[in-house]
């Protein structure tokens, strides 16, 4: 099963602000993102792949 990230476990996982994910996704940048309701996740796979792509 793929981990579901928080966005501050993703800030820590990436050791990035919490501001800077929610700017990411203000411009459409960033990981891909799942909402669950007000919930936002991120699959660590997808982030994984989202770095080794480049990160942008």
């Amino acid at each position: 099963m793929d981990d579901l990230l928080t966005i501050n476990e993703l800030a820590d996982y990436l050791k990035v602000p919490t501001a800077t994910i929610y700017y990411w996704r203000h411009e459409g940048v960033g990981p891909p993102v799942l909402k669950a309701g007000r919930a936002l996740r991120y699959r660590r796979s997808e982030v994984d792949a989202w770095l080794e792509a480049g990160g942008r």
